[in-house]
């Protein structure tokens, strides 16, 4: 049972918007009924989402370094990213891997492609979008992904779990609430979907900015992420969920004390976790790239918007969750 002053219904209320339009699709699949592979996604900006697609703020974004499409048409790599295209060259989207994510102001459901990010519009993306083409190359069958996420949240007080000490995060509560409200939903609003019966494959949690500037929140993370492990666990009735772990690797390997703190307790959360394999911590700080490479240049807490970045860390967290699903 959750302990919170909190409101819940409060926190559950749901208002359904238009959904986001979306391109023609790059990925056919002819779905037969059965089970909606379901993955919860949460933590604060940096899963939000922060990836700058293009230049459409001319006056922004350093002149597009770092934006998904110089990224794209500087790669040495290019067939790594083709996916994201279709031939006619409009931004790809899969007809197996859907998205729910409520913004503060809009609730964006819909194909897996660019957009969903915090942001109106398409122009920013986060993890989700290649942890979904990974997904949906692994399964069978289709996959949904939740997103809960809020920026310049601490897993200390606002999603604090149920299980520690003290008041319940309201942020926590809000990430249960909102899964079970997506669920609830499916049917109406992804019909291709319609009479599946959705399973939780997996929880991908990518945070800890915050927590960084605390003493006590530092000294409590790991404690508190394998309670939230657990918390999450029972509250969604899936006792050996698979749970993978983003490193908080912004800045890459050269990092002050309280950040290898945070890194650290990540890292000791993903081996305390019961049962033991069922987590997976996922480094990430060797995927960061420089300010004068990338199109945000003060903004190193959202890893300075590079679009490179936020691919390979979806790419990572995926593989770490394909591993952990095929045990």
């Amino acid at each position: 049972m959750l302990k919170t002053s909190v409101s819940f219904a409060a926190l559950a209320k749901i208002v359904l918007l238009t959904p986001i339009v979306l391109p023609a699709l790059a990925h056919s699949a002819e779905p037969s009924k059965g089970p909606l592979k379901v993955f919860l996604l949460a933590g604060q900006s940096n899963m939000e989402g922060q990836a700058v697609v293009d230049l459409d703020h001319p006056e922004h974004y350093n002149g597009g370094k770092g934006t998904l499409v110089r990224v794209m048409a500087e790669s040495k790599t290019p067939e790594r990213y083709g996916h994201l295209k279709t031939p006619d060259g409009d931004w790809s989207q899969r007809d197996d891997v859907f998205v729910r994510y409520r913004t503060e102001n809009e609730l964006k459901r819909g194909p897996l492609s660019i957009g969903f990010a915090v942001y109106p519009g398409r122009h920013h993306f986060g993890p989700e979008l290649q942890f979904g083409h990974v997904m949906g190359d692994c399964f069978d069958e289709p996959v949904l992904l939740i997103k809960t996420a809020w920026g310049g949240k601490s897993l200390y007080k606002d999603f604090r779990p149920p299980s520690a000490d003290g008041e319940t995060g309201p942020y926590f509560l809000q990430m249960i609430a909102e899964y079970k409200a997506a669920i609830a939903a499916v049917d109406s609003d992804f019909p291709a979907l319609a009479g599946r019966q959705p399973e939780l494959a997996g929880f991908v949690w990518f945070q800890g900015w915050n927590d960084m500037f605390d003493d006590q929140a530092r000294a409590e993370y790991a404690d508190n992420l394998v309670r939230l492990v657990d918390d999450v666990r029972a509250e969604l009735k899936a006792p050996a969920l698979p749970v993978v772990i983003g490193e908080l690797g912004n800045g890459g390997p050269d990092a002050d004390k309280n950040m290898l703190e945070i890194r650290a307790a990540q890292a000791t959360a993903a081996e305390r976790i019961k049962p033991a394999g069922s987590a997976l911590f996922v480094p990430t700080s060797h995927v960061a790239r420089p300010a004068e490479q990338s199109p945000n240049t003060g903004h190193g807490h959202h890893w300075f918007g590079n679009a490179e970045s936020y691919f390979l860390i979806g790419d990572a967290l995926g593989e770490a969750m394909k591993k952990l699903c095929a045990r």
